[in-house]
């Protein structure tokens, strides 16, 4: 039987709501319910508490806060043991509810369209959710009180002034910052410096000299390449750094910009066909396509093979499995040949692992804060040094001692100087790189297809959002 009070609480927007998870309601192009909210992005009726100097966003005290934590490279330890302990801290009436998944979609997807999503999310790894349609149907709550907030440690700073250059544009859409990326990420080819100085090879800085490296390698026994065979993303990251050294960062904006043709650049084809070639010349360990970011990563570590690609995560997501004396190190991609638009040092760097405050939470303000703790210095330096990455919060790793991996990084951002790059269409156009860009390049690298047929594939990902009304655009 019913409960009668909870009937006499069904409101228009609570049955709309329970339609929606019933499936009886769809959100728009048939996605997510949007939820409702004012124009600045805020639910309407969000509990609010008194504001001070130590509470500059009206947090009320006692409210319940929901944490769910991304359990990838990072796992969850940082959240647990520092930046929920600071909030509690900050407010210890408040009860604190944590929880972590590998797969953020699967697990939140139908909260978010019931209406009672989390109150802040790390929506992150391969199965995260769609953060341009969670942008284009008002499910992000927008972050701009936190960043014209006062900072934890300088009440005369603002939040958005303690942040690397590019943190917040990164985050914004349609000029609303909706999502906060945390980890300052610097990505490449990594390999073991010990390994490399015991056989007196060096990282190669141009694709022949990779490939003269290769054949050495080979015949030491060893496979030269193995890379996160069932997630082949990854491997479009070397693709279109490579691609972007030579021809210069215009054609990334093209490609975010969904421009017709914008994959068909010689640079592009040239990356694709280098990489392609990989196998044909056997220089990847064999079994890699089978096998997943970490047993890949595993083989490397293990000394099955010289190189993996992969982003500055990797230390802290490997560190049980990495030997003493690895000295891990990480270089920027090779360039494709010499002259090109950009140095050998240039490399794609960017803050990352995003997290969100839901519209429908029900204490926005409590993630808002949440993340503003996390943005202290304690809260960054500590993540660092936890997990051995940067962070997007500036001189936040000063004075810090750096594990091998993470120095090697900060070494080889600071090398790159201005010439630091990134992409977009991922975060904006989620189904065009997953799944459809990152099976054409799984299907290159085993050569069931040639890099021409790789970039009419990525052509038609592109056009297929491009043509597709229902998809709200961006560009840049």
């Amino acid at each position: 039987m019913p409960n009668p009070l909870e009937t006499a609480e069904l409101t228009r927007r609570v049955l709309l709501r329970r339609a929606a998870a019933a499936g009886l309601v769809a959100g728009p192009a048939g996605g997510l319910l949007a939820g409702c909210a004012t124009a600045g992005g805020e639910t309407e009726d969000a509990e609010r508490g008194g504001k001070s100097a130590k509470n500059p966003l009206g947090v009320p005290e006692t409210a319940a806060l929901e944490v769910v934590i991304f359990n990838g490279g990072f796992t969850d330890k940082y959240a647990k043991d520092l930046h929920e302990p600071l909030y509690k801290k900050a407010f210890p009436k408040a009860q604190i509810k944590h929880s972590t998944t590998e797969e953020i979609a699967k697990t939140l997807q139908s909260r978010f369209v019931s209406g009672s999503p989390p109150d802040v999310v790390n929506n992150s790894g391969a199965n995260q959710m769609d953060p341009g349609k969670l942008a284009a149907e008002s499910q992000l709550f927008d972050l701009t009180p936190l960043l014209d907030a006062p900072s934890v440690d300088d009440p005369k700073v603002k939040i958005r002034d303690t942040l690397i250059s590019g943190t917040v544009e990164l985050g914004t859409y349609d000029s609303k910052p909706l999502v906060l990326n945390y980890a300052y990420t610097v990505f490449g080819i990594w390999y073991s410096k010990s390994l490399f100085d015991k056989n007196g090879w060096e990282f190669p800085k141009t694709w022949a000299d990779m490939v003269t490296l290769c054949k050495e390698i080979k015949q030491a026994g060893m496979a030269p390449w193995t890379y996160q065979g069932k997630h082949p993303r990854y491997m479009n990251w070397p693709l279109l750094s490579m691609a972007t050294k030579l021809a210069g960062p215009d054609i990334l904006v093209k490609i975010d910009n969904l421009e017709p043709g914008a994959w068909k650049h010689e640079a592009i084809k040239e990356s694709a066909t280098r990489l392609y070639e990989l196998r044909k010349q056997g220089f990847i360990l064999k079994g890699t396509e089978g096998m997943d970011h970490v047993q890949a990563q595993t083989a490397w570590t293990e000394g099955k093979a010289a190189f993996v690609p992969c982003g500055s995560w990797l230390e802290n997501e490997q560190k049980d499995t990495t030997p003493d004396g690895f000295e891990m190190s990480v270089a920027p991609e090779p360039q494709l040949s010499e002259g090109g638009a950009l140095p050998y040092e240039a490399v794609r760097a960017t803050a990352g692992e995003p997290f969100i405050v839901p519209t429908k939470a029900k204490n926005p303000y409590g993630g808002l804060e949440y993340l503003r703790q996390m943005l202290s210095k304690e809260g960054a330096s500590g993540f660092t040094g936890m997990v051995s990455s940067l962070t997007a919060v500036q001189g936040a790793a000063d004075g810090l001692s750096l594990p091998p991996g993470l120095a090697s990084a900060a070494a080889v951002l600071k090398a790159a100087g201005d010439n630091v790059f990134n992409w977009r269409y991922p975060s904006w156009y989620l189904p065009m790189e997953n799944p459809a860009i990152d099976a054409a390049t799984g299907d290159l690298l085993t050569n069931r297809i040639t890099p021409d047929e790789w970039i009419d594939k990525c052509e038609e990902a592109a056009k297929k959002i491009r043509d597709d009304d229902s998809v709200k655009k961006y560009t840049r």
